[in-house]
């Protein structure tokens, strides 16, 4: 049996036309409906975050409210910015505990402290005492002039102690008492830097003992 198209060629281009259309007009839809979900999304998105917007306002304007109202806000704040200014006083402050420890690397194990005046506004420094010898008040003499001191972070080192000198003496049986005046750089009583001591090694200190012996002692030689 022999069959024949009887589409003519038109017909044909015409249904190729039509499920061309179909497809077209389908993947529309989708994109369309897409985008519609999309600016759904957003839209909901955005008014929920305008909700929490104003309920944070809310939250902040009763806050206020409440704060505002305390009777005692400005004494609060008045103590809350003195507390605030304590450090900064702090770090201003000389860290007079440094003292103790220079001195123990410094006095010679033959000499001891009677009394010392300290001045953190002149920088000024008096060491009165005894020792074993003159011999060893002039190691002392020489340990403060030579000493140098480095801050941990910074290169190079500096003179730790100016205008050193030996005011006053005496020699006994007993041994020889001194007075000592010097100058000391403030960074050595700076409490925001870590401060490195370095004495001559020549002079022997409390601080190279395995048991260092006692600072200060009082004066008993009468003189």
């Amino acid at each position: 049996m022999t069959q024949f198209n009887l589409l003519p060629d038109v017909k044909l281009e015409y249904l190729k036309a039509q499920r061309l259309k179909n497809l077209v007009i389908s993947v529309s839809a989708i994109i369309t409906l897409a985008a519609i979900l999309l600016v759904a999304l957003l839209f909901s998105l955005t008014e929920i975050q305008k909700v929490q917007i104003d309920n944070l306002n809310k939250d902040i304007q009763k806050q206020g409210v409440i704060i505002s109202g305390h009777k005692n806000l400005n004494e609060i704040l008045t103590i809350q910015n003195q507390i605030n200014a304590l450090t900064k006083l702090h770090e201003q402050e000389p860290a007079a505990s440094n003292l103790s420890t220079y001195l123990n690397q410094i006095v010679p194990v033959n000499a001891n402290l009677s009394n010392l005046t300290i001045d953190f506004t002149q920088d000024t420094l008096t060491l009165t005492g005894q020792a074993n010898s003159l011999a060893t008040v002039n190691q002392l003499v020489d340990s403060l002039k030579f000493a140098t001191y480095t801050v941990n972070g910074k290169s190079g080192s500096n003179n730790a102690f100016s205008s050193v000198v030996l005011s006053g003496f005496g020699v006994s049986a007993q041994g020889a008492s001194f007075t000592i005046d010097l100058n000391f750089d403030p960074t050595l009583f700076n409490d925001t830097e870590t401060v490195t001591l370095t004495v001559p090694s020549k002079v022997t200190t409390r601080s190279q003992l395995d048991q260092p012996t006692i600072l200060f002692k009082p004066n008993t030689n009468g003189g």
